[in-house]
This record gives C-alpha cells, structure tokens and sequence, in this order.
C-alpha cells in the first residue's frame, strides 16, 4: 500500500473484504457549494451511499497524507476553510510535501481511488474542453485522467458551462467509453440531455459492471464515464441555463478570471443568476449519482 495513503478503517475493510466501496471528491465541498450546504451534502451522500449497503470514501489531502474516508472533523474543515487548495494530478505533490489542507478534483480522487483499489467513483459532473479552447488550450486535466486510470465516473456528464460536443469527441480520442444511464444522450448536467448521442447505453448496474469487468479483464488503462442524468423533477430549463451560462461567462472575462478558478467562479454565478434553483439541482444530481454509484459498485463486487 502506499505510504502516503490514509484509508479509513471503515473502507480498509470492505476493500479487505471484497465489499463495495464508493469514492467520492472533495472539491464540491470546498469549492462547489456555499457553506452549510456542502456540509450538509457531504454528509448526505455518504448516508444515501451506505443506505445501498456500499461503503463511501471521500477523499482529500490533508497533514501530508491522502485520506480515503473522512471523519466529520476533516468534513467540516474542508467546508468551512477558506485557504483549501483545489488539487488536480499536477498539484498533489506539492500538498502533500507542505502539509497544506487540499481538495480533490475528479483527476485527483481518481488517482487516489486507484492507489486505494477503489473502482467506482461518483460526482457531480466532470471536467471538460472549455469554451474557446481552440485558443486558450484549456482543457481540464479530468479528460486526460480519464484516459490512463481504470476507474469509472458516475457523473450527470460534463459541467454545462463546458463545450460539450468537443469534450465529447476528447473522451472519443482518448479511448474513454461513455455509458448513457437509462439513456441515449449526454446529459448536461443541469438539464437532462445535450443531444449529444451517446454510441453506448446500459440501463441497469449489472449490464454497467458488466462492461467495466470487459475493460478490465482487457487491461485496459482508461477508465469510463457513467452519465446519468439529473432526475427530471430537478432538471433545470436548457433556455434558463444557457442565459445564465451566457451571463456567467461574460463576467467571467470582465473579472479576468482564468484556470481552476474559472469554474467554481462559474457555478457560483449561475447559483446567484437562478436564485439558487442551480444549487438545488446541483445537490439532486450528485445525490442521485451517489445511489447509482453505490449500486454499480456492488453489481462490480459480486462480480469478484
């Protein structure tokens, strides 16, 4: 086991046991959501994850060690500090040699989780090729991830903020399959379908773990994405968030905001631009995909 590794007693023996665990990121704790909120989903979606008889793993850096498995204690710290550093592959290292209080994006769980021997990993929504990439390059560091990692991304798609159609046609090049759950579209986060067609679909979590078990026995490097949209009473309207979206992006490039503070600085103004409907929606979807995740997990599990 590696030695930066702290895995909570909880996970260490369902791991041990061949039971089915969960990860989970800490970047929509620290950097997603407002406070109380993230707390309160934190803790929300580690209960939904246990209540489908799998064990949760959220994971962060902390004290020079990556933790898999927080106690509330650390919970609460990475909710309420205002100094987290927000850690993909390229800053994991330098967290943890300076003892620094970090949270993981979808990139960095992923490494963690794989390190952990944790196949299933469950978020909001993944990283993606920005608007206006074929200038500025910006391209999050998920996509790549994605492709050299085995473990699978229950996630309502990519960030709608994102250039779907090219974050797609990435996942494509890079050998990433992407699952439609109970669907033939990428979701697009708030709103259920991007209308993007999907060349695969698998509506229950055993025709899932069947082809993540496929991937593995291959031996395959990349890991899947799972897209799973938010469920319909939560879905958000494509016109309303588009505007948002629209508005959002132009204050972005008034404030000069640019790199990883672009998308929470993005999430947080559509938060203020639909009164907080974005929010809620955010919360459903991620609680969503924790019990979808759970479910994959254990049809993963008893697959040996």
């Amino acid at each position: 086991m590696n030695s930066l590794l702290s895995i909570a007693p909880e996970v260490s023996a369902a791991l041990a046991a061949g039971r089915p665990v969960v990860a989970l990121e800490s970047t929509i704790i620290s950097h997603g959501m407002p406070y109380p909120q993230n707390l309160e989903m934190a803790r929300r979606v580690e209960a939904i994850i246990r209540e489908e008889g799998a064990v949760p793993a959220t994971i962060a850096v902390a004290d020079n060690r990556i933790h898999v498995g927080l106690d509330d204690a650390l919970l609460e710290r990475l909710a309420t500090a205002k100094d987290v550093a927000k850690l993909s592959r390229r800053d994991m290292g330098a967290i943890l040699a300076s003892g620094g209080l970090g949270a993981t994006t979808v990139a960095a769980t992923m490494i963690a989780a794989n390190l952990a021997g944790i196949r299933v990993f469950a978020t909001g929504g993944i990283g993606g090729v920005h608007r206006g990439a074929e200038i500025s390059f910006d391209i999050s560091a998920d996509l790549e991830e994605l492709a050299r990692t085995p473990v699978a991304v229950v996630c309502a798609g990519a960030k709608s903020i994102l250039d779907l159609p090219k974050t797609l046609e990435y996942l494509e090049t890079r050998g990433v399959p992407v699952i439609g759950y109970g669907t033939d579209t990428l979701p697009a986060f708030f709103c259920r379908s991007s209308g993007l067609a999907l060349a695969l679909r698998r509506d229950t979590p055993e025709e899932v773990a069947a082809v993540l078990a496929a991937q593995a026995a291959l031996g395959f490097p990349a890991g899947a994405v799972i897209a799973n949209p938010i469920p319909e009473a939560h879905a958000l309207p494509e016109a309303e968030i588009d505007a948002a979206i629209a508005s959002a992006l132009a204050d972005a490039d008034r404030d000069g905001i640019a790199g990883k503070a672009v998308t929470p600085y993005l999430l947080a103004r559509i938060v203020a631009l639909t009164e907080g409907r974005s929010l809620t929606a955010n919360i459903a979807l991620v609680e969503n995909n924790a019990r979808v995740g759970a479910r994959i997990a254990k049809a993963l599990a008893a697959l040996g």
